[in-house]
């Protein structure tokens, strides 16, 4: 059974006499898919791209790590999905199979391709642009609905140019889907996330090098998941009204405003992806030209599509009113993704100004993002701001840079600031 797709919306669609701008939470539901059905899963495609350059024999545990969780993946793949891995260096070289080309998944190329896995060793520079390059030639041989990708790497991307780098994720974009991780210490943030982001996927660090079969296993578990493939997210606005923007706000904050695809003058997609099990959360705003108080009007009307078909609909509101207390009401939803945007972003500025030395701006910038994640309630993004930060009062967000901050801390703050909790439940009041 594929996934079934609901949608709910949460806005205030009162907007005040002459306003303009109506901003709503459209969450999307899908149920079902199970990933151990194999009769509702979609054909995939996997190919792990492995970091085999030096400084992952520093600790050896990197790439003895490395070698399990790439033997775990091989293991978590279906019967006859078509996989391939290769070790990335300065260059891209074919692990299994010898040559450039993917092979199914059965019992005996699993034991092949992890012995081949087993005799892996760490010597080389890095160059992840190569990597996904040759990941993209792999995958262009397939015609699985499901490309998935999963990359590690445990360094900066220090052996090739940046303008090569955004050159082949431009290649890649809309082939297949990536999730980068880094381990070590001495992984760049902003590499693993622009990965992630144009490629749909998601980024993330890990503190210890025993994180990955675990982490390798869902990753691949969540690819062999995808029950419905090529789901974009149709919105339409009336004549005369502008998309201010479309973003993915739950799990993490993606801004897909500059992904639209026209469909029409008034229609315009915007890609999302595979879906198995899962719920997202996307915030839409627009601005609409001004009504008559008492007038209601279709703002927008947001759908998923797939393959032609729609997989939900629901519609966003606006109604002109002289009521301010109707006009001036705060959607809760609205006002927490908002701020979740907003922690993403003074996460990553804070983080920039501290390394470029600005101690001032990134205090403020740090200080706010403590003051978010305490207003939100998201616990785990707060744990990380307390390593870069002594937080003297969460609540104004008053605190104090800290002088000794280990490298890995502040990339895992940066590559962690996107992920984004959902509106905290308020305690029933006791009475």
């Amino acid at each position: 059974m594929t996934a079934q797709f609901t949608a709910e919306v949460d806005q205030n669609e009162y907007l005040p006499e002459g306003g303009r701008v109506v901003d709503a939470i459209v969450t999307v539901t899908a149920q079902g898919g199970d990933l151990r059905d194999a009769s509702a899963a979609l054909t995939a495609a996997q190919v792990i791209l492995v970091d085999t350059s030096g400084s992952m024999a520093m600790p050896g545990t990197k790439i003895a790590e490395a070698k399990k969780a790439t033997a775990v993946a091989i293991d978590t793949l279906r019967d006859g999905v078509a996989f391939a891995v290769v070790a990335g260096t300065a260059g891209a070289h074919m692990i299994y199979p010898g040559d450039t080309r993917m092979v199914p998944a059965n019992p005996q190329s699993r034991a092949e391709a992890k012995a081949a896995v087993s005799r892996l060793r760490a010597d080389g520079g890095t160059a992840i642009g190569r990597w996904l390059d040759l990941a993209n030639y792999l995958f262009a041989g397939q015609n699985a609905e499901v490309k998935h990708a999963i990359l590690l790497t445990d360094g900066q991307n220090q052996h090739e140019t940046p303008t090569d780098f955004q050159r082949v994720l431009d290649a890649c974009e809309g082939k297949f889907i990536c999730d980068s991780r880094g381990v070590g210490t001495d992984w760049v943030a902003t590499e693993l996330r622009k990965v992630a982001s144009t490629l749909l996927g998601t980024a993330d660090g890990l503190e210890d090098p025993s994180e990955l079969p675990a982490a390798f296993r869902a990753m691949t578990e969540a690819a062999m998941g995808k029950s419905v493939a090529d789901v974009s997210l149709r919105v339409w606005t009336p004549a005369g009204s502008k998309i201010r923007f479309v973003k993915q706000v739950y799990p993490q904050v993606e801004d897909l405003t500059a992904r639209r695809v026209e469909v029409s003058a008034r229609i315009g997609d915007y890609p999302t992806g595979a879906w198995g099990a899962e719920s997202r959360d996307y915030h839409i705003s627009v601005e609409v030209e001004p009504d008559v108080v008492g007038e209601e009007v279709l703002a927008a009307r947001f759908s998923l599509v797939s393959g032609g078909s729609v997989l939900t609909e629901k519609l966003v509101l606006a109604r002109w009113t002289d009521d301010t207390a109707l006009s001036t009401k705060i959607n809760p939803q609205v006002a927490h993704y908002t701020g979740q945007a907003e922690l993403a972003q003074v996460i990553q500025d804070g983080i920039k100004d501290r390394d470029e030395g600005d101690v001032e701006s990134a205090t403020a910038k740090l200080g706010r993002a403590v003051q978010l994640a305490h207003e939100s309630g998201h616990e785990g993004t707060a744990k990380l701001l307390a390593r870069l930060v002594e937080v003297v009062d969460a609540p104004t967000g008053t605190v104090r840079l800290k002088k000794q901050v280990a490298n890995v801390d502040a990339e895992l703050t940066n590559v962690r600031s996107t992920k984004t909790v959902r509106v905290k439940k308020k305690q029933p009041e006791e009475g």
